[in-house]
């Protein structure tokens, strides 16, 4: 506790001791959602309503199995599992994936999408994330996800399930340009959730950051939150939304889809906003 309130006195100025109202409260109510997707259409935005089929979410449950994989949310009992298993199973729909795809589940970490990916679908899947030793092994992609040791054109699927918020600095731009040069033509990129605000945050745990702290950019208002265990997590306001991702984007084109019936599968559900890039 001591060392939370320390790590807290020497981080700079705007910040608060709470975690953004995003997910569980403020976010969610209907003014406040009504009022992004007012923004995101008043600057062009291709924005869509998403009703997830809940039969067809029981099904991908039940062929998932994600039993099998008891490191993980543990086997699908812990806290929040569900929201993590609907964010598969939306990124997958969205995705449209098939026997024909190579998909990457970049930031992967000990996520099980990849594997189920290529049970369910058939297609050949790699997990990537900078905690893997730099290079490809197998189906492995360790280092940069915005310096992918892979050619151009590689993959024709992309997904990221609640890990886009945590690239620091400006990784997030970098990863949306690298993108695009390894997607062909044609690929998609799902990014889900992605996370939308009223101002533009950023979430960190102080008692997690290193001794010499990472850097955060001056506009961001620093959200610190006890026990959340993360160092890093970007909400983005509109403005900055089209500084730092509409105007990167390159030859990707991006639909904003807003999911309406995620509450109907449990309570505990935060995701509403999903970023799907289709390469031109």
């Amino acid at each position: 506790m001591l060392l939370w309130h320390y790590r807290y006195s020497t981080l700079r100025k705007p910040k608060v001791k709470t975690a953004p109202d995003f997910g569980r409260s403020v976010m969610y109510h209907t003014t406040a959602q009504k009022e992004i997707i007012h923004k995101l259409k008043d600057n062009r935005f291709e924005v869509l309503d998403y009703y997830m089929n809940i039969a067809d979410y029981t099904l991908y449950m039940r062929r998932a199995e994600y039993h099998n994989f008891p490191n993980y949310f543990d086997g699908g009992r812990a806290k929040y599992f569900v929201e993590k298993s609907i964010e598969h199973f939306l990124a997958a729909r969205l995705l449209n994936l098939s026997k024909d795809d190579i998909y990457i589940d970049v930031a992967s970490s000990n996520s099980p999408a990849a594997e189920i990916y290529q049970k369910l679908y058939g297609c050949k899947t790699f997990r990537q994330d900078l905690a893997f030793a730099i290079g490809i092994n197998g189906n492995i992609i360790g280092g940069d996800a915005a310096n992918m040791p892979v050619e151009d054109g590689f993959a024709t699927k992309m997904g990221l399930h609640c890990s886009f918020e945590h690239f620091e600095g400006y990784s997030d731009i970098e990863f949306i340009k690298e993108a695009s040069r390894v997607l062909r033509k044609g690929g998609k990129l799902c990014i889900l959730p992605l996370y939308l605000f009223k101002t533009y945050a950023i979430q960190t745990d102080p008692s997690v950051l290193p001794k010499n702290g990472i850097v955060f950019e001056k506009d961001a208002v620093l959200y610190c939150k006890k026990g959340w265990g993360n160092r890093h997590g970007r909400y983005y306001d509109i403005p900055h939304f089209i500084a730092r991702i509409r105007n990167n984007l390159n030859d990707l084109k991006l639909t904003i889809y807003v999911v309406q019936n995620e509450k109907e599968l449990d309570p505990s559900c935060y995701i509403k906003f999903i970023g799907l890039f289709e390469k031109e």
